[in-house]
């Protein structure tokens, strides 16, 4: 893993191959080897304060590509958060404008960031993404994860969750009409505080799978945060998808993955109660309203959470996930 001021695009040979060779996991696996922004962290930004309070105030946060970078931004100050984790996060894609919508945010807090990419989109996206597509085609094409903070992140690291090509690997189970490059995947950073270090993650688990996938990817994290911040406390946050692809109830009560978490040493008392999906402009439909984002943390206590609805004081959606927030 290498830490860079920019990520290098994927090479047109290497786009190419992606969309002529063939559909299996041994290609996938070969072609991430020749991409080295799978194997980055960009950091970027700029930090306002020398380290966090003891008290923490905590957001996280799909976005849904972040269609709107400043007024996502705007939306948060009353939470006035010092850590972000932020999921769904486009670059250089033509459905929001070719932006690196990460360092917009972080520029719009005040804040310095660190990114990583969760997949490489090979299209547009889908039909209701591409009526926001001016350009015929994507800039780098990038989709991933992102920490924000308001105090430098002394060390960051990317951990890839699985790389067998969920999104591009023919008959997955995953959307034919979104073909991707990568795999779910989560940053983890350390920070300091008044009260010692934190190791704060910010993570995307796989929607289109069940319960035993999600546990495993879950599982590998866990292990991946041992080994970068052993003993040390930690807050994990982001949209999990609990009950993705689980008819009919989609009931997030049925995943492995909280035992699992509770087992080694994480509580989710973190997590306010209620679900965190609703309408947005992507996805517009209200039909299945499911709890997806969370927070689990361990050598940390509670002091207060909340689900913060993700609609603009004009009334305007600003992603499909409500925004999870918490003080510990």
């Amino acid at each position: 893993m290498r830490v860079v001021e920019a990520l290098p695009e994927v090479p047109a040979t290497v786009r190419e191959r992606l969309a002529r060779g063939p559909r299996t996991a041994e290609a996938h696996r070969a072609i991430m080897a020749e991409v080295p922004a799978m194997r980055m962290v960009q950091r970027g930004g700029g930090a306002s304060a020398a380290v966090l309070p003891e008290t923490l105030s905590v957001v996280a946060w799909n976005l849904e590509r972040c269609l709107f970078p400043e007024a996502s931004a705007a939306h948060l100050a009353e939470a006035a958060p010092d850590v972000v984790l932020l999921s769904e996060m486009d670059h250089g894609m033509a459905r929001t404008g070719q932006r690196h919508t990460t360092a917009a945010m972080a520029g719009a807090m005040g804040m310095t960031y660190a990114y990583g990419v969760e997949f490489f989109e090979m299209g547009l996206g889908g039909p209701t993404e591409r009526r926001f597509c001016e350009d015929t085609g994507n800039a780098l094409g990038w989709h991933g994860n992102a920490i924000l903070a308001r105090a430098p992140l002394r060390r960051v690291t990317l951990i890839r969750l699985d790389d067998h090509g969920h999104w591009y690997v023919t008959g997955s189970g995953a959307d034919p009409g979104q073909p991707r490059l990568g795999g779910r995947m989560a940053l983890a950073a350390e920070i300091a505080t008044e009260a010692g270090p934190v190791c704060f993650v910010s993570t995307h688990l796989e929607s289109n799978a069940g319960t035993a996938h999600r546990a495993g990817q879950m599982g590998r994290l866990l292990d991946a945060i041992d080994r970068f911040a052993p003993g040390m406390p930690v807050l994990i946050g982001g949209d999990l998808n609990t009950g993705n692809h689980l008819p009919p109830a989609f009931d997030w009560r049925d995943e492995s993955l909280f035992a699992l978490a509770e087992r080694r040493g994480y509580s989710w008392a973190f997590t306010a109660e209620g679900p965190t999906t609703r309408p947005s402009l992507i996805s517009p439909d209200a039909t299945r309203v499911m709890k997806l984002d969370w927070f689990a943390g361990r050598g940390l206590e509670v002091l207060h959470r909340a689900v913060l609805p993700a609609i603009a004081a004009t009334g305007q959606p600003l992603s499909d996930h409500d925004a999870v927030h918490c003080r510990a």
